[in-house]
């Protein structure tokens, strides 16, 4: 029986209702982004002497070319337009090339800039920096019994339901789940995709790969490489997740007294793992998250669309902050010893952009930054978890006069 109109509309609402019972509390938070006075200005300099620093730039340019020219995004108490922005990043990344020092970077800033950052009861909130990598993994087109863990597309009965199309007052909000042709339900999780053939006949699979260990770990970094023993590498981005809440199995160990919370990383997680097989589903099956890829010829790409500059983007909760915006960083970073372990932290800053999300990061105390790939990319990625500062910068496009007050 077709439905006559205002029936239809109390039903869709009631579905976007319903479907919002399904959907995490978004925590609240108090901090906000506000204006730097320009005493307070961070000493500008890039420690890797702007190297990469074109490619992201032109990155975030490209972001908001695509975008409607007047399209508003916040910082703080000011907005500004996706052109105004385009516009900023074109000039400072032709001042980049100028290759000006500290000192000439801040004397820019100050007078052709605004600064701002999170700040909390007055005081700027100092960011937990992580890292995220490209993963490389050996595998096969094909199932045999060395490469037995499949990498799957997204599934054929995988549906991405944007409430705000049923209601308005959903906003943003989306939810992902199952199609069963008469209802929409909770896709299924890690524990069932991994213990049954539930997708054998629902979604394909990319490749085969070898080790379990590096396939959980893909899943947690979104992208990275298959190679081939023939040679082949087959590149794979993130596509869509099952929808489920992500768990880290890091806090899972740490809470289970299985690695204290000084030795936690990556690689502890991994070794201990591969030390204890037996305890390994069980480990895995705590996050019930589980990510879907599609095969690519390029990459990684952020969430924003853009190819990824390693080193230089960086991960942010983008409900929160200013998506392509230009960052100032100032945190430590690991330096191996030779070994795969570290040697030393130190201190680092640079410039960079914000380019990708992840469901991990959340709030503004949270960025996640993009190390690339090989040896040293998967080390700062594995131990970084160090607290330092964060800025957004906006730049004046045209020389005169200064950013307007709003």
């Amino acid at each position: 029986m077709r439905l006559k109109r205002p029936e239809a509309v109390r039903v869709l609402a009631g579905l976007a209702a319903l479907l919002m019972l399904f959907l995490p509390v978004q925590p609240v938070f108090c901090a906000q982004i506000t204006r730097v006075a320009v005493e307070n200005y961070p000493d500008f300099a890039d420690d890797l002497v702007f190297d990469g620093l074109d490619r992201t730039i032109a990155a975030s340019i490209a972001y908001y070319e695509k975008l409607p020219a007047s399209r508003e995004f916040e910082f703080g108490p000011d907005t500004y337009t996706a052109a105004e922005l385009a516009a900023g990043l074109q000039r400072f990344k032709e001042f980049v090339r100028t290759r000006p020092v500290p000192l000439e970077l801040k004397r820019f800033f100050k007078k052709h800039a605004r600064v701002y950052a999170f700040e909390e009861k007055k005081q700027q909130v100092r960011v937990l920096f992580t890292g995220y990598y490209e993963p490389v993994l050996a595998g096969s087109p094909r199932r045999s019994g060395k490469y037995p863990y499949p990498v799957y597309a997204r599934p054929r009965d995988l549906v991405h339901v944007d409430l705000g199309a049923f209601d308005r007052q959903c906003g943003k909000s989306t939810v992902i789940g199952r199609n069963t042709g008469s209802r929409v339900v909770p896709y299924y999780d890690r524990r069932t995709i991994e213990t049954t053939d539930v997708l054998e006949s629902r979604a394909d699979v990319i490749a085969w790969v070898a080790d379990p260990v590096k396939r959980f770990f893909l899943h947690v970094q979104g992208s990275g490489r298959i190679v081939f023993e023939s040679g082949r590498i087959c590149r794979v981005n993130y596509d869509i997740t099952n929808g489920r809440p992500y768990r880290s199995i890091g806090r899972y160990l740490i809470d289970k007294g299985k690695i204290s919370r000084e030795e936690m990383s990556m690689q502890a997680i991994g070794d201990y793992i591969r030390g204890h097989p037996d305890e390994m589903q069980e480990i895995f099956f705590y996050n019930p998250r589980y990510v879907f890829f599609k095969e690519a010829q390029d990459g990684p790409f952020g969430s924003l669309g853009v190819k990824l500059t390693p080193g230089r983007s960086v991960a942010l909760d983008q409900e929160i902050t200013p998506s392509g915006a230009l960052l100032f960083v100032s945190a430590k970073r690991p330096v191996g010893d030779g070994t795969g372990g570290v040697d030393h932290w130190q201190a680092f800053s640079r410039f960079m952009c914000s380019q990708d999300t992840g469901s991990a990061i959340r709030g503004p105390g949270r960025a996640d930054i993009f190390w690339g790939s090989g040896g040293y990319a998967e080390l700062a990625a594995g131990h970084m978890k160090h607290r330092g500062r964060l800025y957004f910068l906006v730049i004046n496009p045209d020389a005169k006069p200064p950013i307007p007050s709003r």
